[in-house]
């Protein structure tokens, strides 16, 4: 057989060419739930990574979605909708130790092979939770994937829950979500905060990149990342959470946020602990219970920039008050932002400062009260906040254009 290629193409051809995969009606695995969607990504990651592409259709979820490394989740825009089933709760009725791997319920109704699972109780006075999946429901016991780490005691008041984010990860690095929804049904699911779950939640995880993603309807936060660096958001939307929007957790290194929004949540971005040399840029921060935005623990070096704060009820931007002034959120800078008919729920301030914030730059932004004598303070400045620089901002309608408080140092 005679070989038809250019005998001076002889370059030995090495290069793997990742798979797409598509999933759902219509696809190359068929389904509409959590597990065709897993499937997928676990097919692909056996393969050394590629592309899922999701079909448009609503997905019930009854667990997390697993990132994996290497496979890249692509939805078809709003028509596909990764939707969380109702939530069930039940109290636990015998001890497990952490050690074993099952506990047992006082109801088992809701809980089925292959569902996500919190485990939540006090412990010396905090929130324990252990997050697992239910492999096998055998009368009053639930099974589960793996041995317990942690004691679950009735005397601190275990209960079992079908709790769990949407998109979850530990330690995967290097993956791009793009155009889907999660929509995570909070009239009809419990409360757990973003320091466990969320649409989104991963923890240790770098260098990610969300493109239209919408997080909405979640009852806790939108977008939660944890001890994560370098995760960029474009024109994603955090709607309708009861917690956070967009929660860059505590020791994240440069998140990015660009033309996103945060609507109608409790807070719209909120920097946690230690967060350093963030951005937000052209973002829409409104209708949010308490903040536009708040920034506290050590969060130093982050940029507001082209920004939009208006209608949030408390406060436009918060700074908040540090244990020490060590702690505090130095070196951040505010520009070129519009803060609008802010604090309704509060005393009508755009920007409050508690307490040591040093060094912080207010610079060109546009201070406006629509006239309804909402927002009457444009920047509300501790005594503490040593070094700001507030400067060539322009006020329309605003009662104070500054108003410093008394030390609070005893």
């Amino acid at each position: 057989m005679t070989d038809q290629h250019d005998p001076r193409d002889n370059r030995s051809r090495t290069r793997i060419l990742p798979m797409s995969l598509c999933v759902g009606p219509g696809g190359q695995i068929e389904g509409s739930d959590d597990k065709v969607l897993q499937a997928g990504v676990d097919y692909l990651h056996r393969l050394g990574g590629g592309t899922l592409h999701i079909q448009p259709g609503t997905y019930r979820m009854r667990n997390a979605l697993y990132l994996r490394p290497g496979v890249h989740i692509v939805g078809s825009g709003m028509e596909t909708v990764l939707q969380k089933e109702p939530s069930t709760c039940s109290a636990l009725i015998c001890d497990s130790d952490w050690y074993e791997a099952q506990v047992r319920v006082a109801d088992p109704t809701g809980f089925d092979p292959g569902c996500g699972i919190v485990l939540r109780s006090q412990h010396a006075g905090a929130l324990q939770v252990i997050k697992d999946t239910v492999t096998a429901v055998e009368g009053d016991v639930l099974h589960l994937s793996r041995r317990l780490e942690k004691n679950a005691w009735l005397a601190e008041g275990a209960t079992a829950a079908t709790l769990f984010p949407l998109l979850t990860a530990e330690w995967v690095d290097d993956i791009t979500i793009e155009d889907l929804v999660l929509d995570g049904q909070r009239d009809t699911n419990e409360e757990l905060n973003g320091n466990y779950v969320g649409g989104v939640f991963i923890q240790h995880c770098n260098r990610y990149a969300f493109r239209n993603v919408v997080s909405r309807n979640y009852n806790g936060d939108g977008f939660s990342f944890q001890v994560c660096d370098d995760i960029h958001f474009d024109h994603c939307i955090a709607e309708g959470n009861a917690n956070l929007g967009f929660h860059p957790g505590s020791g994240s290194q440069r998140p990015r946020f660009s033309d996103c929004q945060a609507r109608g949540n409790s807070q719209g971005i909120f920097f946690c602990w230690g967060v350093t040399d963030g951005l937000a840029e052209r973002c829409l921060l409104s209708d949010n219970s308490a903040y536009g935005s708040s920034i506290g623990h050590r969060d130093t070096d982050n940029r507001l920039v082209d920004c939009t704060l208006e209608n949030n009820g408390r406060h436009g931007l918060l700074f908040r008050q540090p244990q020490s002034d060590f702690r505090g959120a130095h070196r951040n800078a505010v520009e070129r932002c519009l803060f609008r008919d802010n604090g309704k729920d509060g005393e009508g301030v755009a920007i409050e400062f508690e307490g040591a914030a040093h060094d912080v730059l207010i610079r060109e932004n546009h201070f406006v009260d629509s006239g309804n004598g909402v927002q009457k303070i444009a920047v509300r400045l501790s005594a503490e906040a040593t070094g700001t620089r507030i400067e060539h901002n322009t006020y329309e309608a605003t009662r104070s254009e500054l108003i410093t408080k008394p030390s609070q140092t005893p």
